[in-house]
């Protein structure tokens, strides 16, 4: 019988309990009635006897609940950690008669998370003698170099803690096949006196490895940690308990210090505790707290998308867009508006504006509330793609995980097509993956898919799955020339030069000259043109020492020597 089932009382809870409160509550008054039935227990450890009272054990089952009641997890990932410790207790107290090997695979990319549960169970299993007196060994496979190596652990402590299994994907089968043997033959060897514990950033990994022996994980209680953000309040106290002993801070300073964690932690892309110690560094290393950029407002934003040269029809796209999430915003459920798909294809040839248009657009969906954190994440195939079996899935989903709450900005994506970019079938996992997360977390994030118009329309044509969840297909158009010379100017003028006439006349021969090639980049074209010339200029006003001079941009500064090579 699979010992999972034996505790799946403590099983349910963590799929889905629905009276988590309650049955906490229960809880409660059963430990109560054990600690009156049982007043004294003898357990005998490796060293001497010992006496563990039940004023002991009512302290020590109150600091063990208290602690999973401070980890940043959900209910239920607090209620089945609280089960298990309760199910130590009522065997060390001969209630229960089945030993259970709480062996598991905990899923979590929290690591101060993760490290807290594995000191619990170590803590609360040796405290109720469900394992011998031991030690944790945390294992990074990374470091495994002979499958055999792995025996010792078992000799050596009582809680074997493997992670980073990325570390095996880049490994031959013979030598996945052995670390499995050992992994079965040591579990089962030490079933009643050892706890294994599998740590993943995510469930795929663990399974792609184990694939060919599945039974093993049977023998292990899946724990997906959900995890939960402190609110503002709880991440202003931890930051103040740790820099409070290094500096002196006053009320105007944590009044300053909540403002600004309101304004930055809820859009962070990081996890809480890297969060907090980046902040706690540069707060004791400055002696202040941070400037921080404040929301624009889609006033705001309108007026930096209207400086962008060009682009009318975009322009156009994007305001009939906010304006019908502003009214389905407006009018909640009294217009029978559908659910409005976001994900975009962006076309068009380099230097088009793709990217910043695609920034303009997380500001936007942030500020209707469509998106919960303003953020852009920009990626290309090589970031989703991997370079061994196994690889591709977890690193194109760790990605997606950055994204969440955002917009995912993926360039160059035709790349990602069956004969384009690595050519294999790990790019169409990587495809898979997206189309799955766009399902999945569909209400979570936008992803948008950019590159160049031909490219783009065989990729799409090749992939009905990303076509059927993308609602806008926007097309960049190419400058015009004149559009090219306000650009070329708009960067003169943000640097702070002159720019005479005749500069014009000679960029827009420059430009027509190179227009019509293969290799011409638009606005990438004229940064190009751009940085050239203020070199040439530096050198050509070497001599010179008026301010005019210094600053006027003529025809003799621009050079189109080896423009296309960017």
């Amino acid at each position: 019988m699979n010992k999972k089932d034996i505790l799946k009382s403590v099983y349910d809870d963590f799929f889905g309990i629905d009276k988590i409160a309650k049955d906490n509550e229960l809880l409660s008054e059963e430990i109560k009635k054990l600690n009156s039935d049982y007043p004294k227990i003898e357990i005998k450890h490796n060293t001497e006897p010992k006496i563990i009272t039940k004023e002991d054990k009512d302290n020590k089952m109150k600091i063990f609940f208290e602690t999973i009641d401070n980890l940043y997890i959900d209910d239920n990932s607090k209620n089945f950690l609280k089960k298990l410790i309760e199910y130590m207790r009522k065997y060390n107290e001969q209630i229960e008669k089945q030993y259970i090997s709480f062996n598991m695979c905990i899923y979590s990319n929290n690591k101060e998370t993760i490290s807290s549960i594995v000191n619990l169970l170590e803590e609360s299993s040796l405290f109720f003698n469900y394992i011998k007196t031991g030690t944790i060994n945390e294992f990074s496979l990374y470091n495994l170099e002979n499958p055999e190596d792995i025996d010792v652990l078992y000799t050596k402590n009582n809680l074997i803690v493997y992670k980073d299994f990325e570390g095996l994907v880049s490994k031959d089968n013979i030598f996945k096949e052995k670390f499995i043997y050992k992994i079965d033959e040591n579990v089962s060897k030490n079933e009643n006196t050892i706890l294994n514990i599998l740590i993943s950033k995510n469930e795929e990994t663990i399974k792609n490895i184990f694939e060919n022996k599945p039974e093993i994980l049977d023998k292990h209680f899946d724990f997906k940690i959900t995890g939960i953000n402190p609110d503002v309040q709880d991440v202003c106290i931890e930051i103040t308990n740790k820099i409070e002993t290094s500096m002196k801070i006053d009320e105007n300073f944590k009044i300053k210090l909540l403002d600004y964690i309101a304004a930055t932690y809820p859009n962070s892309t990081v996890s809480f505790p890297e969060y907090r110690d980046k902040l706690c560094e540069k707060i004791l290393f400055n002696k202040e707290i941070p400037d921080y950029e404040k929301d624009k407002t889609m006033d705001e934003i309108f007026a930096e998308l209207n400086e962008l040269v060009g682009l009318t029809k975009v322009k156009k796209m994007l305001k009939d867009l906010v304006n019908l999430i502003d009214l389905k915003n407006k009018t909640k459920d009294d217009l029978k508006i559908n659910n409005i798909n976001l994900h975009m294809v962006f076309l068009g040839n380099p230097g088009t504006g793709k990217t910043t248009v695609a920034r303009i657009v997380a500001e936007m969906l942030y500020n209707l509330k469509f998106v919960k954190q303003n953020k852009l994440i920009e990626v290309s195939s090589k970031d989703l793609v991997a370079e061994y079996v196994g690889q591709t899935a977890p690193k194109t989903m760790s990605v997606i995980q950055k994204a969440l709450g955002g917009v995912l900005f993926i360039d160059e994506a035709y790349s990602l097509a069956s004969g384009e970019g690595q050519g294999n079938s790990y790019n169409e996992e990587a495809i898979a993956t997206l189309i799955q997360a766009m399902e999945n977390y569909r209400d979570e994030f936008v992803v948008i898919f950019a590159g160049y118009t031909k490219e783009m329309q065989n990729f799409l044509n090749a992939n009905s799955g990303i076509v059927s969840r993308v609602g806008y297909t926007v097309e960049f158009e190419d400058y015009t020339v004149n559009e090219l010379i306000q650009i070329f100017n708009g960067m003169m003028k943000k640097a702070g030069f002159i720019v005479t006439k005749e500069v014009e006349t000679k960029l827009e021969e420059i430009i027509n000259q190179y227009k019509n090639t293969k290799n011409f980049g638009n606005a990438r074209f004229v940064r190009n043109v751009y940085e050239k010339t203020i070199i040439k200029h530096a050198s050509n006003t070497k001599n010179k020492k008026d301010k005019k001079s210094l600053k006027t941009i003529t025809k003799e500064d621009i050079s189109d020597e080896n423009l296309l090579k960017m």
